[in-house]
C-alpha cells in the first residue's frame, strides 16, 4: 500500500450539495438537524450508544448513504423498537430525510452524521450494530476511481468491527460491475457469509424493503437492482 493511496482513502469524494434548498428545508436544516446531529468526538473518542436517544432502543442499526431519506425513514415506521444512524454528506438529502423524520414523528430515534461515514464507524464501539445498509452508492465506474467504493476491504473491515455477531449487512445497485464488485469483496472477507438462498433471490429486495428514490430511476432506465444480503460471523475471540 502506497502512502498515495492512503491518502486517497482519506479524502472524501462526491456531491455536498445541489439545487438550492425551499425556506421549509433551510429552517430544517437550522432547527431540527442540530437536534439529530451526531458527530464523532474529538482526539478520536468512542461513541457512547446508549446514550443517543431518549428512551432505550432494542436494536441500533446504520444507513451509509442513505440519499433522499426515503428508506431510512420507512425503516423507522416500521421497526419502532430499533434507533438509527444515517450518514449523507449531501446537504439535499439530509433536508430531505429531515422533512420524512418530521412528517411522521420519528426524530426521536434518528441520530443524522451529515458528512462521510468512516470518522463515525471509527467512534463507534465493537459490535453495537445489529444491521447495515448501503443502497446505490456511487458506481464510480471507471477503473481508476475504483478504489473511491465504498464497499472494499478497508471499510468492510471497518464495518465487521462494529457489527455484532448474526448482525446483517443489506447492500444494493444497479451498477453490474459495482455488484460484481461488492459480491467478491463481501463473500471473500472472512467475516461475512452470503446469505442467498436460491440462484435468483439477490433479484428480490428484502420482505420490509422500501424503494429508494435512487432505485426508482434505475428501473425507469431499464436497470435491474441487485440485492445483496450478508451476515457477520460468530467472533472467535
Amino acid at each position: 500500500m502506497t502512502e498515495d493511496s492512503a491518502q486517497h482513502r482519506q479524502i472524501f469524494y462526491g456531491r455536498r450539495h445541489g439545487r438550492p434548498l425551499r425556506q421549509q428545508r433551510k429552517d430544517l436544516l437550522e432547527t431540527l438537524l442540530p437536534r439529530l446531529q451526531l458527530d464523532a468526538p474529538a482526539g478520536g473518542g468512542t461513541i457512547d450508544t446508549a446514550t443517543l436517544f431518549p428512551r432505550p432502543v432494542a436494536d441500533l442499526w446504520l444507513e451509509v448513504g442513505f440519499g433522499g431519506g426515503e428508506h431510512l425513514a420507512a425503516q423507522a415506521a416500521r421497526h419502532p423498537d430499533v434507533g438509527f444512524i444515517g450518514c449523507e454528506p449531501f446537504v439535499n438529502g439530509v433536508s430531505s430525510l429531515l422533512k420524512h423524520l418530521e412528517e411522521q414523528g420519528t426524530t426521536d430515534r434518528v441520530r443524522v452524521v451529515p458528512d462521510d461515514a468512516r470518522p463515525l464507524l471509527d467512534a463507534l464501539p465493537d459490535a453495537c450494530l445489529g444491521r447495515v445498509f448501503v443502497l446505490f452508492p456511487d458506481p464510480w465506474p471507471k477503473l481508476r476511481h475504483a478504489f473511491r467504493r465504498f464497499i472494499g476491504p478497508e471499510n468492510l473491515a471497518r464495518l465487521s468491527r462494529v457489527m455484532r455477531d448474526g448482525a446483517e449487512l443489506r447492500l444494493a445497485t444497479d451498477d453490474v460491475q459495482l455488484s460484481r464488485w461488492m459480491l467478491e469483496h463481501t463473500w471473500r472477507h472472512p467475516d461475512f457469509t452470503w446469505l442467498a438462498q436460491g440462484p435468483e433471490d439477490w433479484r428480490e429486495p428484502p420482505a420490509d424493503w422500501t424503494p429508494t428514490r435512487y432505485e426508482q430511476k434505475a428501473r425507469e432506465r431499464g436497470g435491474r437492482p441487485v440485492y445483496l444480503r450478508f451476515s457477520r460471523n460468530g467472533r472467535t475471540s
